[in-house]
């Protein structure tokens, strides 16, 4: 197969990232005799610097002519003080809503061997826990109406979805739940919010249709305190896209990591998938080899499954990166007890080494 991928670094940590994530593809498209041509392309705050917008027009375009796009984390202290709408992370907004990526899958699967790196009470962690976050990614609260009074006295951000947009996206949760362990949960706050209450009515409507799928709706208060208290219940959690982003903070951390998380947007078939860490950029770890790049790599993974259907090369990035993790091999930020002998303490390079290694092996 010929495949073609636009990388977008990002900034701070992100090239660093990428470059691991390039490694493990060709490693793994070589081997099941597939050919990648790379697009490198400039977005967020590098982009800001050079052309003064974080997301040049050219960008889109180019990306539109790829089977997948993959990135890095946009965005750092030094643009804070920009208003909104000139942030770097603007560039991946405009990425979803420019490619229609409407859902992005976040899946959170815990690995045994990382429970000294999690926060939770080891009888939490025993059971293990495999779940995937769905949340919508165009509407809502981020894409919505804003704005602040020259005084600035006074701010808004308005939530919006239509039933539509919330349908798309529920249909591929219950889809996602149908080929799992059929359990669907919808994270809202109806009891407050009326945009939620059209997510649960939307929801029963489309459930008549997926009847082999058990649905439950919990406010998005109470999903937090489960997450932490039994992450193991969950199946499918779909939501919004500001409960999502919390919600993932949160399996990051009960995961090991936010360095652990990787994650796939998605649209209409044929249309190119938008994939990558969900970590920040950490300008403060850039260029010292010392960040997790598995989150990226599992994006590759992601990209390889979603965008391309090539299960068997996704599958093989996942076991390898399973295995390192058994062999005890770490980075500084899942690395809680490095006094222990059966700790191997690496870099960014020294992770993605001893995974292309394992690649090699399986």
């Amino acid at each position: 197969m010929k495949i073609t991928i636009a990388l977008i670094p990002g900034d701070g940590i992100g090239p660093d990232m990428l470059h691991e994530a390039v490694r493990v593809i060709d490693a793994v498209t070589k081997r099941f005799g597939h050919t990648v041509t790379y697009t490198t392309l400039t977005a967020g705050g590098e982009a800001l610097d050079q052309t003064g917008e974080p997301f040049p027009c050219e960008v889109l375009f180019e990306c539109r002519r790829t089977h997948a796009v993959l990135t890095g984390p946009f965005g750092g202290p030094k643009w804070d003080s920009l208003p909104i709408s000139l942030r770097p992370e603007r560039a991946l907004l405009e990425l979803r809503k420019g490619l229609d990526v409407y859902a992005s899958f976040r899946p959170v699967l815990f690995s045994t061997s990382l429970n000294n790196a999690s926060p939770l009470k080891e009888e939490i962690l025993s059971s293990g826990f495999n779940f995937l976050i769905v949340n919508e990614l165009n509407s809502g609260i981020y894409n919505g109406e804003k704005g602040l009074t020259e005084d600035g006295s006074c701010a808004w951000d308005t939530e919006l979805y239509t039933d539509d947009q919330i349908c798309r996206v529920l249909r591929i949760a219950f889809e996602a739940a149908r080929s799992r362990r059929k359990h669907l949960c919808l994270v809202d706050k109806a009891n407050m919010l009326e945009s939620s209450r059209l997510w649960r009515e939307v929801a029963k409507s489309l459930s008549y249709d997926y009847s082999d799928v058990d649905v439950e709706y919990v406010h998005i208060n109470k999903a937090c305190r489960r997450m932490l208290s039994s992450p193991g219940s969950f199946d499918v959690i779909v939501t919004n896209t500001l409960f999502g982003d919390i919600l993932t903070d949160i399996a990051g951390e009960i995961s090991g990591s936010i360095g652990m998380i990787p994650s796939a947007a998605v649209g209409e078939s044929g249309c190119p998938g938008l994939y990558g860490p969900l970590h920040g950029s950490a300008p403060n770890m850039s260029g010292k080899n010392s960040a997790n790049p598995i989150a990226t790599i599992l994006s590759a993974a992601l990209l390889l499954r979603h965008s391309l259907s090539l299960d068997e090369e996704s599958l093989l990035i996942e076991q390898a990166v399973e295995n390192v993790l058994i062999k005890g091999y770490r980075t500084n930020d899942i690395s809680s007890c490095p006094a222990d002998k059966s700790i191997i303490c690496v870099g960014t390079s020294g992770m993605c080494d001893a995974i292309l290694d394992e690649i090699q092996c399986l």
